[in-house]
């Protein structure tokens, strides 16, 4: 999707460096903030290669990750088959 934004010359733009940037960041954080866009809209509208560019663009705006109880367990479920798979035998439970 392409986006056409027209600023009058006279916008306070000297207070940012880059002012059509600025209103990408600014759209993107929005999305993901309201949970309109996922982190992967996210990197490719910013043009960022790794959740991990993803992550710390997020942070330096103080916007949370959408992380939930289920990730959590989803996460340490996978880590233990990890664990499994790397020391050849499940661990007792």
């Amino acid at each position: 999707m392409n986006l056409e934004l027209h600023i009058p010359d006279e916008s306070p733009s000297s207070e940012y460096a880059d002012l059509p940037r600025a209103a990408v960041d600014a759209l993107a954080l929005e999305g993901y903030r309201s949970k309109r866009f996922s982190e992967g809209q996210v990197r490719q509208m910013l043009g960022f290669s790794s959740r991990l560019q993803v992550h710390a663009f997020l942070k330096e705006h103080g916007v949370h990750l959408h992380y939930s109880l289920d990730d959590l367990e989803q996460d340490r479920t996978t880590s233990r088959e990890l664990e499994d798979k790397v020391l050849g035998s499940p661990r007792p439970a």
